[in-house]
C-alpha cells in the first residue's frame, strides 16, 4: 500500500541550498514541509516498509553510477488556468529517467507521477504562482539572476513525514549509488 507521507527523492547537498531556499522561502509554499529535492517516487511505502525494501533499492542502485547533475534553467507546468509551478530542470535528464525507472520497477503500483503526467518529469520545484503571466514574470527575473549549481548525484533517500504538527520530511534512509551504502539516519534526525 502507498501513501503521501513517504518519497523516494534526490536531494542536493546542502552547501547548495541557500540559493534554492532563497526563491522557496518567498515563493514556494511547500517550503516548510519538504527539504529541496527531486522526486522520484511519490506517493511511497508506509514507514514501516522501508527496512525491507533497502535490501532491493541498494541491490539495483549498486548497478548506477554516480552522475553529474546541473540546475541551470527555469521551466514551469500549468495546473490549471490559476495554478502553476516553477522549477529548475535537472540537466542528464536521460540519467535521471533511467534512475526513476528501475526503482519505479521494485514498487510498480507507485507510478502516480508517470499517470499524473503521461511521464516521469525530472524536476526540482521552486515555487508557485496563480497565473500565467505572473509565472513568466518569475521564470524571467529568477533565470536573469540564476547562478547554475552542478552537483553528483551518489545517492538516493526514502523520505518520510508524519501527521500535523509533525508533517515536515525528514530523510530516513541513504542508499548509494555504485556502491554498497545504506545509511540510516533515522536515529539521527528526530
Amino acid at each position: 500500500m502507498k501513501t503521501y507521507t513517504s518519497a523516494v527523492v534526490i536531494i542536493p547537498p546542502a552547501r547548495l541550498w541557500p540559493p534554492i531556499q532563497l526563491i522557496r522561502q518567498k515563493y514556494d509554499r511547500h517550503v516548510v514541509r519538504w527539504m529541496p529535492h527531486i522526486t522520484l517516487i511519490y506517493p511511497f511505502r508506509p514507514r514501516e516498509e522501508f527496512e525491507a525494501l533497502t535490501l532491493h533499492f541498494s541491490r539495483v542502485c549498486r548497478d548506477i553510477d554516480p552522475f553529474e547533475v546541473e540546475l541551470a534553467k527555469f521551466c514551469f507546468t500549468e495546473h490549471s488556468r490559476r495554478s502553476y509551478t516553477l522549477w529548475l530542470v535537472p540537466e542528464l535528464q536521460e540519467k535521471l529517467i533511467l534512475l526513476q525507472s528501475v526503482l519505479l520497477s521494485l514498487v510498480p503500483d507507485c507510478d502516480d507521477l508517470i499517470r499524473r503526467y503521461g511521464r516521469f518529469i525530472p524536476h526540482l520545484s521552486v515555487a508557485q504562482a496563480p497565473g500565467k503571466m505572473e509565472m513568466l514574470k518569475l521564470q524571467g527575473m529568477l533565470q536573469e539572476n540564476w547562478q547554475p549549481l552542478s552537483f553528483t548525484v551518489c545517492e538516493v533517500s526514502f523520505i518520510w513525514r508524519g501527521g500535523p504538527p509533525d508533517d515536515v520530511f525528514r530523510v530516513i534512509k541513504k542508499i548509494g549509488l555504485g556502491k554498497q551504502v545504506v545509511v540510516d539516519t533515522e536515529h539521527t534526525n528526530h
